[in-house]
């Protein structure tokens, strides 16, 4: 779409800058259903009427399946997205390390790839196929 800026969220992820310049919406929340922007912009017709192909480049990844992707915030965010874990680990993808509530493992669930949350440290239920959650991990 003409026009349409990337932003930084205030979670450090990429967004859709609105047109008033000062409202930055995270990429997962155009074309949602829900105006989120203070004009509407972010479910502007041009804008949703062909996802993904008429969404700005910056608000897109492609998985590991060409035929699936994701909003770009959601890559890197610790969640299998994509389903076969490439917005999460390399080749495909390059995640900087584990953040401080989570646990890097090989994990056996399937909601996560390389890491999971510290929650789920030694519950007697095992995440990873090493073990490594239920021996290892110091939890929270």
């Amino acid at each position: 779409m003409p026009g349409a800026q990337a932003c930084v969220t205030l979670t450090n992820r990429t967004g859709f800058l609105c047109h008033d310049r000062r409202n930055c919406i995270s990429a997962s929340g155009v074309c949602d259903g829900v105006r989120t922007c203070p004009h509407g912009e972010d479910e502007d017709e041009a804008l949703c009427r062909d996802v993904p192909q008429s969404l700005p480049t910056f608000l897109v990844v492609r998985c590991g399946n060409p035929g699936s992707w994701i909003y770009s915030d959601q890559k890197c965010d610790g969640t299998n997205n994509c389903g076969d874990c490439s917005d999460e680990l390399s080749p495909v993808t390059v995640c900087p390390p584990c953040g401080p509530g989570w646990w890097r493992c090989p994990s056996t669930v399937f909601k996560y790839c390389g890491c999971i949350p510290r929650s789920l440290c030694r519950d007697h239920v095992q995440h990873c196929s090493d073990w490594s959650d239920e021996y290892s991990c110091p939890g929270l």
